[in-house]
């Protein structure tokens, strides 16, 4: 499995932001990369609730693997995004 360099609070807001700001998603940026280093930050609080969201999987992710790492990986990224430094 590939691991990410990036810390996932960080990804998904990003994601979140490129969503809003890019012709991609609903926005209306052709180019939206520089819109979106500037502004992901804005997103951060939403990633968060998305990732609260997923320490309980749906039937079907509970399905596939083990509840005990997932929950501990989850923890983990909530943990790390609302440490304060």
């Amino acid at each position: 499995m590939d691991v990410s360099k990036g810390k996932v609070v960080e990804r998904i807001a990003r994601v979140l932001a490129g969503q809003r700001l890019s012709a991609n998603g609903r926005g209306d940026e052709e180019s939206a990369g520089s819109e979106v280093d500037a502004t992901w930050l804005d997103y951060r609080d939403d990633a968060i609730a998305v990732l609260r969201t997923l320490r309980e999987p749906d039937a079907a992710m509970a399905q596939a693997g083990d509840l005990g790492v997932w929950e501990r990986m989850i923890a983990a990224a909530l943990e790390e995004a609302t440490a304060r430094v």
